[in-house]
């Protein structure tokens, strides 16, 4: 019996062993499903736009489920820019597009903005507009003392009153914006965008632009006028973040960003501005797509030509580098002129990166050994400055810059004067004349 008891410990204690071990095993497992649910999950990002479904809708809030691991809630602030209209129009069950504002809350929400996302997509939108060149059929919604406001794609956009067309600026009286405008509140409206900035919250329309007369008809004739290479005067009608479109004759071709100047610019009202006259050369007429690509850097001289005049291949040069790469090393030469020293041309041995010879502000003597004109591109060289492959141009160069330098010289020496003649002695008087 003693022995019996006696064994009764050692079983339990096999048995919290074993529930011991289940427990570990247990929760083992649910990590490893908490592990695998976090990797199913497509987690939201700040800024990110989604497809949700709206799960309830309520006074407060409105859920919506997004695919994360708790649904998104729209609430407070969020939900007092919806309008009445809006907020009616919610319904479960159905799909709509959402802003993320916070991946995760301090109560582990995420927050949701519904205004922010239905904005984004109609930037989107007006944007693609531009390059379309579509017609929008709208309602002039309000007025300031400069022109019209319309709504397109639930923004605001403003039409000048340069814009405006000819009919109703003809039916237009009054001294004040609300004699002139007020009576257009309401009425419809046919507009093109011609300029989009979303940075600075800036949607201008044109109703001039959208002429009831037929676009493509006009378009199709000037592009069987057109010649490529041949230089026009021009209108800006609009401005994008990719260029510019330009009237000719009644049909708009596009200036890209890369064609407006040889100089950098990051927009193109930096150099143009919407109804600005400019001449354009043709650079791509394109009959079967109806496009026409125009270019005003073209009609300009390019000032990488004339610097580059002065370079040769087989030249030495002096540069300074201005910076390091994986592939090579850039120098600068005179004329704000830059040129690339590929890592194969550093030394005569393999390197693994430019800084095991060089650094940043170096002044180096180099070797030109390629110039692309087309490219914009010098290729520079460090290991072919003593090449005997150029001794015969080294010499001929320094034969040339040697002579030059006597010439000068000689030029600048000062020229000697012919020596004078003593003057003849006058014969004495003759004592016996007179």
């Amino acid at each position: 019996m003693t022995d019996q008891n006696q064994a009764l410990p050692a079983q339990g204690s096999d048995g919290n062993q074993q529930g011991e071990q289940g427990t570990a095993n247990n929760n083992q497992t649910m990590e490893s499903l908490l592990q695998d649910q976090d990797l199913s999950v497509d987690l939201p990002q700040p800024g990110e736009i989604r497809k949700g479904m709206i799960a309830s809708v309520s006074p407060s809030q409105v859920l919506i489920s997004i695919g994360a691991k708790s649904e998104g809630v729209v609430s407070g602030r969020e939900l007092e820019q919806l309008t009445p209209k809006e907020r009616e129009a919610l319904k479960v069950g159905d799909e709509i597009h959402v802003y993320v504002i916070n991946p995760e809350d301090a109560n582990g929400n995420v927050v949701l903005s519904l205004k922010r996302a239905q904005e984004q997509i109609s930037w989107d939108n007006v944007e693609k507009l531009v390059t379309d060149g579509e017609t929008i059929e709208s309602k002039i919604i309000g007025f300031n003392k400069g022109g019209l406001i319309v709504a397109v794609e639930g923004l605001r956009g403003f039409v000048p009153s340069s814009q405006i067309g000819a009919l109703r600026r003809s039916q237009t009286t009054g001294d004040t914006p609300e004699q002139r405008y007020q009576k257009m509140v309401g009425q419809p409206i046919s507009v093109r965008v011609i300029e989009v900035d979303r940075e600075r919250r800036r949607l201008i329309l044109s109703e001039r632009a959208a002429s009831t007369e037929s676009r493509q008809s006009i378009k199709e004739r000037v592009i069987d006028e057109l010649e490529e290479g041949k230089t026009y005067t021009g209108r800006v009608t609009s401005l994008a973040n990719f260029g510019a479109f330009i009237n000719i004759n009644g049909a708009d071709g596009l200036v890209h960003l890369s064609e407006l100047s040889w100089d950098h610019i990051e927009h193109p009202r930096e150099v143009l501005e919407v109804g600005q006259e400019i001449k354009v050369k043709v650079i791509n007429v394109d009959r079967e797509k109806k496009r026409i690509g125009l270019s005003v850097r073209a009609l300009q001289d390019d000032p990488w030509q004339s610097r580059v005049e002065k370079y040769s291949v087989g030249q030495l040069v002096e540069g300074k580098i201005t910076r390091l790469t994986k592939f090579g090393a850039f120098a600068r030469l005179d004329d704000d002129i830059e040129g690339l020293i590929h890592i194969s041309e550093m030394a005569d041995h393999r390197i693994e990166h430019p800084k095991e010879v060089l650094r940043e502000n170096d002044v180096k003597t180099l070797r030109v050994i390629r110039i692309d004109a087309d490219q914009h591109r010098i290729g520079l060289s460090l290991r072919r400055v003593d090449s005997a492959a150029y001794a015969d141009k080294d010499f001929k160069l320094l034969a040339a810059e040697f002579d030059a330098d006597a010439e000068d010289d000689f030029n600048d020496a000062p020229t000697d004067s012919p020596a004078e003649e003593p003057p003849a002695e006058t014969p004495p008087a003759d004592p016996t004349e007179g």
